[in-house]
């Protein structure tokens, strides 16, 4: 059988060299670089986005109505122009 104690303790010191490593350094500093450039960016999020275009869909929907409506009443004022 194979001994899980030396398979353990080496997972563990490989995590902890890794842990340890420039690496991790590494990732920190891209992550905080790319934290920057996208601060600069102005964008939004997706939830603000999703919330956008629900609110347009909804303003376009009542831009169509109201044309409707001033389309329906000019033909009421004025019923010889059609």
């Amino acid at each position: 059988m194979t001994d899980t104690k030396f398979f353990d303790d080496l997972s563990a010191k490989l995590s902890e060299l890794v842990k340890n490593s420039p690496a991790r350094d590494i990732e920190k500093n891209a992550r905080a670089l790319l934290m920057q450039c996208f601060a600069k960016l102005d964008l939004v999020t997706r939830e603000e986005f999703d919330i956008q275009a629900e609110m347009l869909a909804r303003a376009r929907q009542q831009l169509t109505a109201l044309e409707a409506r001033v389309a329906a009443l000019e033909a009421q004022r004025h019923p010889a122009a059609q």
